[in-house]
């Protein structure tokens, strides 16, 4: 008879995504079905748990560990022990333990999972239409919690006691809601209610919702207080009360976010591809860019929700009070950020009633507080691949991880698109999108993300890291901050921000491009080509410069940037050409005004901007002469490429001197001008603008001889100029690499001010 093996007593501590995702409950269903007592129990650094038995089912029960996992379970490390027997008698889930560095990671918020929303459209279902159901696999996460580890009594359910039933879920690990800290039903659990412009409550629960949508079906602007924040809701196929929003939200022509009430809605009016669909489903549940369908011409959304525009911005219902709200109404809904332009999104009902009262005629809140705002992801497929341009819910504030443990550190991000982040261990933790620090309430939002990070994490940074720019709100911040200062040269970071995301050592070419950066000497870049090693950094090369006639009001007026392009190249002469629309739209008072400033060099700055080339050339051949928003005249210059296919590009020349390379564009607007003359479409333009610029980049990678490229900057959200040059530059022989999860935008500036301030020997 074969000798049973003896007992061991195995140790495992688990790191990663391990809390509030059902990881305990699938811990102790797998120890009972195996027959191994012991225990399993959250701590800030991540799950801890021991079982006892033979050596074989030990190792077999490791196995399954990893294989088995939660769905929204990410393993980071697994590291396992043999202890001697302690006799154990039975397999327990015990209290979390609170002491320690904060470690474990904090979830994103999730999409509702399919079992969820079964139940709350089920009449027969304790949670009918009930709009804050959930369970271990879904519902709010990083936007409840107030401290690690994650449980109820350190998030903002802790005020809502949980009634028997709820309480039976909880307690019981066989069951999908065991230890689901946001449990909650329509006896025990959070309300809704509809209030008037002056607070007073007008209806309440499920009335208050159906109240809300019948508004919503009269053209009314209704503030929904959601998982984040409030969202400004109305009727999409309503172009007068889109409009009407417009106004009081002082949102002009930007493109508005839809929520459509189906995937097959958004099929009927938008190519879908099976990637795009997986995002739309997806837990993260962005909103998701994608193109119109050229014979959906019709297509029953209000011209004025993205004007000019073909692509829509489209989410589906991510929380059930969304899932409710969309199945009463059956219609698209615009459900854009409650806020005010350029400020944070509102969190509290209180806050909403008066920062909002202007803009929304009723507000459908509830009574679970936010702990901190977060607002939609914005997301488009990409080569394949899912680009975030705006990150916060669904993916902050999981972590980067980097190649190389870093000391505890602070980085206070950019002016525009703002987000912070902060290193522990091969830990990046970038925070959700907080916005322009251009208004008061913008840069209290900033104060107060970075103090929540700093108390979630428990953090003391022996560096903070800001951008080189001396004007920045941040880096004034983070001069005020009595800390060793690192300053980061802005096209720097977004070189190593890609290359943190990429996992990527030196050497790199850098092609960083966007509109404005403070260059290391005092002009403004944006251009960029930087060789990137181990040991730091230098300018390879870069576009040729011009001068911003009004400086900041070029950025608003692209054609003031196609005066400045051309009187680099004609001089004086440059004010005599009527036939070009940038000319033509100044007065011939308004022209000596900025021949004088040219001349004088008054408030010109010179830029290498490929942001400002952009906008310099969409102006020239007469799409946008001012803009409305930031970017837009970028875009609308690739819009213009649509149904062209061409490998055509505007010829540039390289420019060798003492210091870096000059990528000369003046071959290319000769040859813009010359087009223009001949009345080529600005179809063609475009596009030879376009593959110019691509071009431009393999051009500078020969001549650097890297083989690693790393694309960065706000100029690679443009879907095809990206496309364009990855595959130049692929078949040229290079390694290119581009952003996934983290923006090209400003957005991702904090990661490569980590990296950088953990180079710097300051």
């Amino acid at each position: 008879m074969p000798t049973a093996s003896p007992k061991e007593r195995l140790r495992v501590v688990i790191r990663g995504a391990v809390q509030g995702v059902g990881f305990r409950p699938f811990v102790y269903r797998l120890a009972k079905e195996m027959a191994l007592p012991g225990w399993v129990s959250n701590s800030p650094q991540g799950v801890f748990l021991e079982v006892e038995g033979e050596e074989e089912t030990l190792h077999a029960f490791l196995l399954r560990l990893e294989q088995e996992r939660p769905p929204r379970a990410s393993i980071q490390s697994l590291e396992y022990s043999f202890l001697p027997l302690h006799g154990f008698t039975e397999f327990e889930i015990r209290k979390s333990d609170g002491a320690g560095e904060r470690t474990a990671l904090v979830l994103p918020d999730i999409a509702t999972c399919p079992e969820c929303l079964r139940e709350v459209f089920d009449p027969a279902n304790r949670r009918y239409l009930y709009p804050f159901t959930n369970c271990t696999n879904c519902g709010p996460r990083f936007s409840i919690l107030q401290a690690l580890p994650y449980d109820r009594p350190n998030t903002t359910m802790a005020r809502f006691p949980m009634c028997e039933a709820c309480r039976h879920e909880y307690q019981n690990p066989e069951d999908r809601r065991f230890h689901a800290q946001p449990n909650a039903c329509p006896t025990c659990g959070p309300r809704l209610e509809l209030w008037d412009g002056h607070g007073t409550t007008l209806s309440s629960n499920h009335a208050a919702l159906r109240a809300a949508a019948l508004a919503i079906r009269r053209g009314e602007i209704v503030a929904v207080k959601g998982l984040g924040g409030f969202h400004l809701v109305v009727d999409a196929r309503d172009d007068y009360a889109v409009r009407r929003l417009r106004t009081r939200k002082e949102r002009e022509e930007k493109p508005l976010a839809l929520m459509a009430p189906s995937l097959a809605w958004i099929e009927g009016r938008c190519e879908i591809s099976p990637l795009e669909e997986r995002l739309l489903l997806s837990p993260e549940s962005p909103i998701v860019l994608l193109r119109r369908r050229p014979e959906a011409e019709s297509d029953g959304v209000a011209p004025s929700v993205a004007p000019g525009n073909p692509d829509l911005g489209v989410m589906l219902p991510y929380t059930p009070l969304h899932h409710i709200l969309l199945r009463e109404l059956g219609i698209p809904v615009v459900a854009t950020s409650g806020n005010l332009s350029d400020e944070p999104i509102c969190t509290d009902e209180r806050d909403a009633l008066e920062r909002l009262s202007d803009i929304a005629d009723c507000f459908l809140v509830h009574d679970r507080p936010i702990a901190r705002h977060v607002d939609d992801s914005v997301a488009r497929v990409l080569l394949g691949r899912e680009l975030v341009l705006r990150r916060a819910r669904g993916y902050a504030p999981l972590p980067v991880h980097v190649l190389r443990p870093l000391p505890q550190l602070l980085a206070v991000g950019a002016h525009l698109k703002n987000a912070i982040a902060v290193s522990s261990g091969s830990q990046v933790f970038v925070s959700q999108h907080i916005g322009d620090l251009e208004t008061v309430h913008a840069f209290a939002a900033f104060h107060r993300v970075v103090d929540d990070f700093h108390r979630l994490y428990e953090l003391t940074p022996v560096k903070v890291a800001a951008d080189a720019h001396p004007d920045y709100l941040s880096t004034r911040d983070a001069q005020r901050r009595g800390l060793p200062l690192v300053s980061v040269q802005h096209h720097y970071a977004h070189v190593l921000s890609c290359m943190a995301e990429n996992g990527l050592d030196g050497p790199v070419l850098g092609v960083s491009w966007d509109g404005t950066g403070y260059g290391s000497d005092q002009t403004i870049w944006g251009g960029e080509f930087l060789r990137v090693t181990d040991a730091g950094w230098t300018r390879t090369a870069h576009l040729r410069t011009f001068r911003l006639p009004g400086g900041e009001q070029a950025i608003k007026e692209p054609r003031r940037a196609a005066i400045g392009l051309l009187y680099e190249l004609f001089g004086d002469e440059t004010f005599a050409r009527d036939e070009l629309a940038p000319v033509a739209s100044f007065a011939v008072r308004e022209r000596t005004i900025l021949q004088q400033a040219l001349v004088r060099r008054l408030n010109s700055p010179l830029t290498s901007s490929a942001g400002r080339l952009f906008d310099a050339v969409a102006a020239l051949i007469g799409l946008r002469l001012t803009t409305r928003f930031e970017g837009q005249a970028a875009m609308e210059l690739e819009w213009a490429i649509q149904g062209v296919h061409t490998d055509e590009a505007y010829p540039f020349r390289l420019e060798p001197g003492d210091g870096p390379l000059i990528v000369d564009w003046a071959p290319l607007v000769q040859e813009v001008l010359s087009d223009l003359g001949t009345g080529m479409a600005n179809s063609l333009m475009a596009a030879r603008f376009h593959n110019a610029l691509a071009e431009m980049v393999v051009a500078v990678a020969r001549h650097a001889g890297e083989a690693q490229v790393a694309l960065s900057g706000g100029c690679f959200q443009n879907r095809y100029l990206t496309e364009r040059t990855v595959r130049r530059l692929t078949a040229e022989g290079f390694s290119p690499y581009w952003h996934q999860r983290i923006p090209p935008n400003d957005g991702g500036i904090a990661l490569g001010q980590i990296l950088a301030a953990a180079r710097s020997k300051e």
